[in-house]
């Protein structure tokens, strides 16, 4: 029971080491700036506009346009691994194929706007519900787990830095409906 109260004692004053050092590093670049300021500004003065930080520009490695007039498009993608790299997997909206992404690759759909529902399956089915906006461009990635036998596939929302971070090719597959036999 000692051992637990001085390990809880040891980070709660690392915790509040931190903390006063945050403010006290913030109170010197405070001081910092005021000295460094024109002696000729007054309190009447207007304040210079501060200069918001751009966003980081994201590299395009795989190069997509913007959405049609009056539409929206969702970027499904896959990364390269080596792990399930000779399945492909067909996402459907129903059972009609849209996309079809092999290891490594990505499809662009051009949507109407309102919610959106999307399938893929081989052992088990997934399905990702979403909400399109006009002129929004949305990503999706399909990753794989293990399934019982095979592979199975799971779409989740994604980001375009994470669409961005390894060069895709855009697909060449052609998507396969669902029979319901």
């Amino acid at each position: 029971m000692q051992l637990f109260n001085s390990k809880r004692a040891l980070v709660l004053g690392m915790t509040l080491s931190a903390l006063a050092f945050g403010v006290q590093g913030a109170q010197a670049q405070d001081a910092a700036a005021t000295q460094d300021a024109p002696a000729s500004a007054t309190a009447t003065d207007p304040a210079p506009a501060a200069a918001t930080p751009a966003a980081p520009a994201v590299a395009q490695l795989n190069p997509i346009g913007a959405p049609e007039a009056g539409k929206g498009q969702i970027v499904f993608f896959r990364p390269s691994k080596y792990a399930g790299l000779a399945v492909s997997f067909s996402v459907r909206e129903g059972n009609t194929g849209v996309i079809k992404l092999t290891n490594g690759t990505y499809g662009v759909l051009q949507v109407d706007p309102g919610i959106k529902e999307y399938n893929t399956s081989m052992e088990a089915k997934d399905t990702l519900r979403m909400e399109v906006d006009e002129g929004e461009t949305y990503y999706v990635l399909q990753s794989l787990a293990m399934g019982l036998i095979t592979y199975r596939p799971i779409m989740t929302p994604s980001s375009e830095a994470a669409f961005q971070a390894k060069k895709l090719k855009l697909t060449k597959a052609t998507a396969t409906d669902h029979s319901s036999n």
